[in-house]
């Protein structure tokens, strides 16, 4: 491992550290506090800057810094319109039920969001829904964090003798061990290492140092970001070249080959995933690694083929894999955009799956509901809500995350155009742009130690959402499930014992279901996202705001969201083989989800005819 390499792990490492040393300190300040309060929700009194960079970083995961920058390399300038909508969170989260979701939890004492909307109708039955569905979603959204986690310390450790040994031993391991066999053993490592800790430091810190974790990590994120944007506007030549170059693209073509040694080799070559072969006046890119003798002939592997001139030219410059014939067996150009230049700087965008293109009219429109609403039906960011401690808190905070998320988005367009031009190819595994173009900038730029810290940065995303996401999992099932229904008088060492339990093994269950997840990252976040706040958006505002509002007419908005979230998702599922949902007449399923979970919702409130609360219930503030 050369000297770069070593400094760029050395500032990772020291990062790493400082997120332990957080979670030490946070665990000894909250000592002698009452534990599940604390634990949970760290005694609800958080100011302007822990509240606004802990929901800042919450909602920047590692859709953000591995998912987002992907499909942006992969599909263009488009990426603006798409994300647009997301500037309006803050406004929308924190605005439209921030003040009074504070209030009912001080009310009714609540730490989960489950918990408020059993209080508000003393009805277990909705709390019980709540919590199952709450833990679905959350898997997830767990699955598509541990994926980037894995991915970026894959990236960082690539170069590290003992990490390929132990990437090697791994392999051995799992090379006839059904599931585990799928992926590769670099992978399952450092999913490995990511899951050990980040589970060690919630289990131990718990709420409190996920707060304060996630304000280090929103800095780091942020300085991150900038450090990128300078480095990688510099390297490309600037703006204006990075837009010529791109109107001149297009998409590369998905194929099949079948690759051997040339007649004067001998030996035993191995072919890595990403080698570039040249073959006459094409050039290829390998999606998967092979192992070629002097006599035989590789069975059809994946990979890419280059249709852009200068894309082809910079290829050519770079070390490309001597002694390698190639035979094409397929090729597959894409639906939309294939051999058309400018479709990188345009709407819809290309794509490989869609004729439509990537992002067409209606789903441009569709999304600027999509993430202001979808956002605020997220109970990790309800959480968050119920945790600032004043008014002023809520007011300062949603100017603050609203300037933060203008400058990191803005900036992740343009930094991840610029990739399109300085790495050709990255379509063979497109959630690892991020963490390469990180190294590759600052070595280019002599400066491979900042690479520890710009790869820092999506994995303190990817941190601040798994530590989020585990302890709303493991509040929802301790406090609502096993404190609130089986033993209300458990004492405070059990509900210890059993939070801490409780994290570890949905970690490890998410773990290894994440062995094999889908190969955008995205399709995840989406999904678990719009699965989230078509459960809980509608019920949980018309709870707040809705006197006529019924236990039996919050079941059905949870129920009815979440089954037409699953149907639509199923459908395109059916219709597309990938993972992704069924866009009815050409708009966010999202719409969709929203609108059932409000007739449902309001329908079953009037049919059952139920007054305001029952006897027991919660009264809501005015």
């Amino acid at each position: 491992m050369n000297s770069g390499s070593n400094a760029a792990l050395y500032t990772f490492c020291f990062y790493t550290v400082a997120v332990f040393v957080l979670a030490i300190v946070s665990e000894r300040f909250s000592k002698g506090k009452e534990f599940v309060g604390e634990y949970f929700l760290g005694s609800r009194g958080f100011g302007v800057w822990a509240f606004a960079l802990t929901f800042a970083a919450t909602n920047a995961s590692g859709g953000s810094f591995m998912g987002f920058p992907a499909l942006i390399y992969t599909h263009g300038w488009t990426l603006a319109f798409w994300i647009a909508g997301f500037m309006m969170v803050p406004l929308m989260s924190m605005g439209l039920i921030g003040k009074r979701i504070n209030q009912v939890a001080r009310k009714s004492n609540a730490v989960t969001i489950p918990e408020i909307l059993g209080a508000r109708y003393a009805s277990p039955r909705v709390t019980l829904v709540a919590t199952g569905l709450l833990v679905f979603f959350m898997f997830f959204y767990l699955l598509a964090q541990f994926k980037a986690g894995g991915k970026i310390l894959s990236t960082l450790l690539a170069d590290e003798p003992r990490f390929q040994w132990l990437a090697a031993t791994m392999t051995q391991w799992t090379h006839s061990v059904p599931w585990l066999n799928q992926a590769s053993g670099d992978y399952l490592v450092c999913l490995l290492l990511f899951s050990t800790a980040v589970i060690v430091y919630v289990v131990y810190g718990g709420f409190r140092a996920v707060v304060w974790t996630d304000v280090m990590q929103g800095i780091v994120m942020f300085v991150g970001v900038i450090g990128m944007l300078a480095l990688a506007l510099h390297q490309s030549g600037g703006l204006r070249n990075v837009t010529t170059k791109m109107a001149q693209m297009t998409p590369p073509e998905f194929c099949r080959i079948v690759v051997s040694q040339s007649g004067s080799s001998a030996g035993v070559l191995l072919v890595p995933k990403g080698t570039w072969i040249k073959n006459s006046e094409e050039v290829f890119r390998t999606a998967e690694a092979v192992e070629l003798d002097h006599q035989t002939r590789s069975a059809p592997i994946s990979a890419i083929r280059l249709t852009t001139e200068h894309e082809i030219e910079q290829i050519e410059a770079d070390p490309i894999a001597r002694g390698v014939d190639v035979e094409v067996v397929e090729i597959v150009p894409y639906r939309f955009g294939a051999r058309e230049k400018g479709v990188y700087v345009s709407n819809p965008g290309p794509s490989a799956n869609s004729d439509l293109g990537f992002l067409a009219v209606g789903t441009a429109i569709s999304f600027f509901v999509f993430w202001p609403f979808g956002a605020t039906g997220q109970p990790a960011n309800m959480v968050r809500l119920m945790a600032f401690k004043d008014s002023r808190t809520l007011r300062v905070s949603i100017v603050t995350v609203s300037v933060y998320y203008a400058v990191i988005y803005l900036s992740l367009i343009i930094i991840f155009c610029c990739a399109r031009v300085l790495m050709p190819g990255m379509e063979i595994d497109p959630d690892r742009t991020m963490p390469d173009l990180a190294t590759q900038l600052t070595t280019s730029a002599g400066v491979p130690w900042l690479a520890g810290l710009l790869v820092a940065a999506p994995f303190a995303a990817v941190m601040s959402s798994v530590d989020s996401f585990l302890l709303v999992v493991s509040s929802s099932v301790v406090r609502d499930i096993y404190q609130k229904q089986i033993s209300p008088d458990a004492p405070e060492k059990t509900l210890k014992r059993l939070s801490r339990l409780v994290t570890i093994g949905i970690g490890l269950f998410a773990v290894v279901l994440v062995v094999n997840p889908p190969m955008f990252l995205q399709d995840l976040i989406v999904f678990a996202s719009g699965g989230l706040a078509a459960c809980f958006l509608v019920p949980i505002v018309l709870s707040l705001y809705w006197k006529p509002m019924t236990a039996a007419g919050s079941i059905a908005g949870m129920l009815g969201g979440t089954l037409m979230h699953v149907a639509l998702t199923a459908w395109g599922y059916l219709l597309h083989s990938e993972f992704r949902p069924f866009e009815l007449f050409g708009l966010n399923p999202f719409l969709w989800d929203l609108v059932t979970s409000l007739v449902a919702a309001v329908t079953f409130s009037r049919w059952s005819g139920q007054s305001e609360t029952s006897p027991s219930g919660l009264r809501m503030p005015k």
